[in-house]
Protein backbone atom coordinates (compact mmCIF):
# COMPACT_ATOMS: atom_id res chain seq x y z
CA UNK A 1 0.00 0.00 0.00
CA UNK A 2 1.25 3.29 -1.20
CA UNK A 3 1.69 5.72 1.60
CA UNK A 4 0.79 9.53 0.43
CA UNK A 5 3.67 12.27 0.61
CA UNK A 6 3.49 15.92 0.99
CA UNK A 7 5.82 17.69 -1.06
CA UNK A 8 8.28 18.07 1.61
CA UNK A 9 8.92 14.65 1.69
CA UNK A 10 6.90 13.75 5.51
CA UNK A 11 4.12 11.49 6.29
CA UNK A 12 0.63 12.69 4.98
CA UNK A 13 -1.50 11.36 7.45
CA UNK A 14 -5.34 11.32 7.18
CA UNK A 15 -7.36 13.50 9.15
CA UNK A 16 -9.54 11.80 11.97
CA UNK A 17 -13.12 12.48 11.32
CA UNK A 18 -16.15 11.92 13.60
CA UNK A 19 -15.53 12.43 16.66
CA UNK A 20 -17.86 13.11 19.43
CA UNK A 21 -16.06 16.51 20.63
CA UNK A 22 -16.93 17.69 24.07
CA UNK A 23 -16.09 20.98 24.38
CA UNK A 24 -16.40 22.50 27.97
CA UNK A 25 -16.12 26.39 27.54
CA UNK A 26 -18.27 29.01 29.33
CA UNK A 27 -17.23 31.79 26.96
CA UNK A 28 -20.13 31.72 24.12
CA UNK A 29 -18.42 33.76 21.12
CA UNK A 30 -15.32 31.22 21.77
CA UNK A 31 -17.45 28.40 22.32
CA UNK A 32 -19.26 29.00 18.95
CA UNK A 33 -16.45 29.35 16.75
CA UNK A 34 -14.57 26.40 17.67
CA UNK A 35 -18.08 24.07 17.32
CA UNK A 36 -18.15 25.78 13.90
CA UNK A 37 -14.76 24.81 13.12
CA UNK A 38 -14.84 21.30 14.33
CA UNK A 39 -18.53 20.66 12.79
CA UNK A 40 -16.78 21.49 8.99
CA UNK A 41 -14.05 19.07 9.98
CA UNK A 42 -16.57 16.13 10.14
CA UNK A 43 -17.17 16.03 13.85
CA UNK A 44 -19.66 16.17 16.26
CA UNK A 45 -19.01 18.68 18.89
CA UNK A 46 -21.11 19.17 21.79
CA UNK A 47 -20.83 22.63 24.25
CA UNK A 48 -20.97 22.52 28.32
CA UNK A 49 -20.46 25.72 29.84
CA UNK A 50 -19.39 24.33 33.17
CA UNK A 51 -18.02 21.38 35.53
CA UNK A 52 -20.72 19.93 36.70
CA UNK A 53 -22.32 19.39 33.27
CA UNK A 54 -18.12 18.01 32.14
CA UNK A 55 -18.40 15.94 34.44
CA UNK A 56 -21.98 14.14 33.39
CA UNK A 57 -20.99 14.40 29.32
CA UNK A 58 -17.12 13.45 29.50
CA UNK A 59 -17.78 8.98 29.48
CA UNK A 60 -19.82 9.94 25.94
CA UNK A 61 -16.37 11.98 24.28
CA UNK A 62 -14.13 10.83 22.16
CA UNK A 63 -12.05 13.64 23.00
CA UNK A 64 -12.57 16.54 25.75
CA UNK A 65 -11.18 20.26 24.95
CA UNK A 66 -11.11 21.26 28.15
CA UNK A 67 -10.99 25.00 30.00
CA UNK A 68 -9.34 25.49 32.86
CA UNK A 69 -11.29 28.71 34.13
CA UNK A 70 -15.12 27.66 34.46
CA UNK A 71 -17.98 29.13 36.72
CA UNK A 72 -18.31 26.44 39.55
CA UNK A 73 -14.79 25.12 39.35
CA UNK A 74 -11.12 24.82 38.33
CA UNK A 75 -10.84 22.48 34.98
CA UNK A 76 -7.99 21.09 37.08
CA UNK A 77 -10.68 19.41 39.74
CA UNK A 78 -12.37 18.26 36.02
CA UNK A 79 -9.28 16.53 34.82
CA UNK A 80 -8.74 14.77 37.92
CA UNK A 81 -12.08 13.30 38.08
CA UNK A 82 -12.05 12.71 34.44
CA UNK A 83 -8.76 10.83 34.56
CA UNK A 84 -10.02 8.84 38.00
CA UNK A 85 -12.63 7.24 35.60
CA UNK A 86 -12.05 7.70 31.88
CA UNK A 87 -8.78 7.21 29.44
CA UNK A 88 -10.60 9.78 27.12
CA UNK A 89 -8.01 12.02 25.47
CA UNK A 90 -8.22 15.74 26.75
CA UNK A 91 -6.78 18.83 25.48
CA UNK A 92 -6.79 21.75 27.92
CA UNK A 93 -7.56 25.10 25.50
CA UNK A 94 -7.69 27.76 27.86
CA UNK A 95 -5.31 31.67 28.02
CA UNK A 96 -3.94 30.04 31.00
CA UNK A 97 -0.50 29.71 29.82
CA UNK A 98 2.16 30.11 32.21
CA UNK A 99 4.49 26.97 32.79
CA UNK A 100 3.28 25.83 36.33
CA UNK A 101 0.03 25.29 35.15
CA UNK A 102 0.59 23.78 32.10
CA UNK A 103 3.25 20.94 34.59
CA UNK A 104 0.25 20.57 36.33
CA UNK A 105 -2.23 19.90 33.88
CA UNK A 106 0.31 17.41 32.43
CA UNK A 107 0.96 15.46 35.74
CA UNK A 108 -3.34 15.33 36.14
CA UNK A 109 -3.38 13.26 33.11
CA UNK A 110 -3.91 16.11 30.34
CA UNK A 111 -2.46 14.58 26.32
CA UNK A 112 -2.22 18.10 25.23
CA UNK A 113 -2.24 21.69 26.08
CA UNK A 114 -3.00 24.69 23.66
CA UNK A 115 -3.17 28.24 24.70
CA UNK A 116 -5.45 30.74 23.37
CA UNK A 117 -5.49 32.44 20.94
CA UNK A 118 -4.73 29.88 18.37
CA UNK A 119 -5.62 28.91 14.69
CA UNK A 120 -7.88 25.97 13.66
CA UNK A 121 -5.70 24.64 11.89
CA UNK A 122 -3.38 23.53 15.13
CA UNK A 123 -6.30 22.57 17.32
CA UNK A 124 -7.53 19.78 14.53
CA UNK A 125 -3.60 19.26 14.08
CA UNK A 126 -3.87 18.54 18.29
CA UNK A 127 -7.09 16.52 18.10
CA UNK A 128 -5.64 14.28 15.98
CA UNK A 129 -2.36 13.81 17.39
CA UNK A 130 -3.95 13.29 20.65
CA UNK A 131 -6.64 10.93 19.38
CA UNK A 132 -4.09 9.29 17.56
CA UNK A 133 -1.80 8.63 20.67
CA UNK A 134 -4.82 7.47 22.56
CA UNK A 135 -5.75 4.42 20.12
CA UNK A 136 -1.70 3.30 19.92
CA UNK A 137 -2.44 2.83 23.42
CA UNK A 138 -5.54 1.25 24.04
CA UNK A 139 -4.46 -1.59 21.21
CA UNK A 140 -4.78 -4.68 22.69
CA UNK A 141 -1.23 -6.16 24.22
CA UNK A 142 -0.18 -9.21 22.19
CA UNK A 143 1.29 -11.18 25.02
CA UNK A 144 4.87 -11.69 23.09
CA UNK A 145 6.05 -10.29 19.91
CA UNK A 146 9.17 -12.36 18.12
CA UNK A 147 11.10 -11.10 15.38
CA UNK A 148 14.09 -13.22 14.86
CA UNK A 149 15.80 -14.09 17.81
CA UNK A 150 14.34 -11.14 19.90
CA UNK A 151 11.33 -11.74 21.99
CA UNK A 152 9.18 -8.19 23.05
CA UNK A 153 6.75 -9.29 26.33
CA UNK A 154 4.64 -5.86 25.68
CA UNK A 155 2.72 -7.25 29.28
CA UNK A 156 5.73 -7.52 31.60
CA UNK A 157 7.75 -4.70 29.46
CA UNK A 158 10.93 -6.70 28.72
CA UNK A 159 12.95 -7.60 26.03
CA UNK A 160 14.82 -10.65 25.43
CA UNK A 161 17.62 -10.87 22.58
CA UNK A 162 18.47 -14.59 22.37
CA UNK A 163 18.52 -15.57 26.11
CA UNK A 164 19.77 -12.49 27.64
CA UNK A 165 17.38 -9.72 28.88
CA UNK A 166 18.43 -6.38 27.50
CA UNK A 167 17.84 -3.36 30.20
CA UNK A 168 15.51 -0.67 27.87
CA UNK A 169 15.14 3.36 29.21
CA UNK A 170 11.64 3.80 29.19
CA UNK A 171 10.98 5.92 26.19
CA UNK A 172 13.01 3.05 24.09
CA UNK A 173 10.74 0.39 25.15
CA UNK A 174 7.66 2.97 24.17
CA UNK A 175 9.43 3.28 20.96
CA UNK A 176 9.81 -0.62 20.41
CA UNK A 177 6.28 -0.96 22.02
CA UNK A 178 4.79 0.94 19.39
CA UNK A 179 6.48 -0.69 16.78
CA UNK A 180 5.88 -4.42 18.24
CA UNK A 181 2.39 -3.63 17.95
CA UNK A 182 2.48 -2.95 14.40
CA UNK A 183 4.86 -5.81 13.19
CA UNK A 184 6.04 -5.07 9.78
CA UNK A 185 4.02 -2.25 9.12
CA UNK A 186 5.70 1.49 8.84
CA UNK A 187 4.87 3.37 11.73
CA UNK A 188 5.15 6.94 11.18
CA UNK A 189 7.73 9.24 13.20
CA UNK A 190 4.96 11.53 14.50
CA UNK A 191 3.22 8.08 16.29
CA UNK A 192 6.30 7.58 17.62
CA UNK A 193 7.20 11.30 18.50
CA UNK A 194 3.40 11.16 19.85
CA UNK A 195 3.45 7.95 22.13
CA UNK A 196 6.96 8.41 23.26
CA UNK A 197 7.14 12.68 24.04
CA UNK A 198 3.19 13.53 24.11
CA UNK A 199 2.53 16.94 23.57
CA UNK A 200 6.07 18.00 24.82
CA UNK A 201 7.71 19.92 22.08
CA UNK A 202 11.10 20.79 22.94
CA UNK A 203 13.65 19.12 21.21
CA UNK A 204 11.40 15.90 20.31
CA UNK A 205 12.24 14.94 16.97
CA UNK A 206 16.12 15.23 17.52
CA UNK A 207 14.93 13.05 20.94
CA UNK A 208 13.72 10.16 19.12
CA UNK A 209 16.63 10.15 16.87
CA UNK A 210 19.04 9.36 20.07
CA UNK A 211 16.03 7.31 21.71
CA UNK A 212 16.38 5.19 18.38
CA UNK A 213 20.21 5.21 17.82
CA UNK A 214 20.45 3.28 21.43
CA UNK A 215 17.83 1.51 21.25
CA UNK A 216 19.37 -0.19 17.90
CA UNK A 217 22.57 -0.52 19.92
CA UNK A 218 21.24 -2.28 22.31
CA UNK A 219 19.40 -4.96 20.80
CA UNK A 220 22.46 -5.17 18.30
CA UNK A 221 20.81 -6.65 15.03
CA UNK A 222 21.41 -4.48 12.11
CA UNK A 223 18.16 -4.37 10.34
CA UNK A 224 15.73 -5.60 12.74
CA UNK A 225 14.46 -1.92 13.16
CA UNK A 226 14.63 -0.21 9.42
CA UNK A 227 14.05 3.30 8.75
CA UNK A 228 11.89 4.59 5.33
CA UNK A 229 13.67 7.97 5.91
CA UNK A 230 11.33 11.23 6.26
CA UNK A 231 8.51 9.08 7.17
CA UNK A 232 8.97 6.66 9.72
CA UNK A 233 9.92 3.01 10.78
CA UNK A 234 9.24 -0.40 11.02
CA UNK A 235 10.02 -3.75 12.70
CA UNK A 236 11.43 -6.36 10.07
CA UNK A 237 9.67 -9.70 11.27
Amino acid sequence: MSVPVDDSGTLDLEPIVGLGVLLVEDNPAFAHAVKVQLALAGHFPQVVTNAADAAKRHPDADVVLLDLLLPDGHGLDVLRAVRATNAVPVLVVTAVGDNRTLVRALQLGADDYLVKPFGKDVLLARINAVVRRGRLRARPLTSVVTARDVRIDLAARRVLVGDAEVDLTRKEFTVLAVLARNPGTLVSRQDLLDAGWGGIEQSRDRSLSVVMTTLRKKLNRPGLITTQHGLGYRLEV
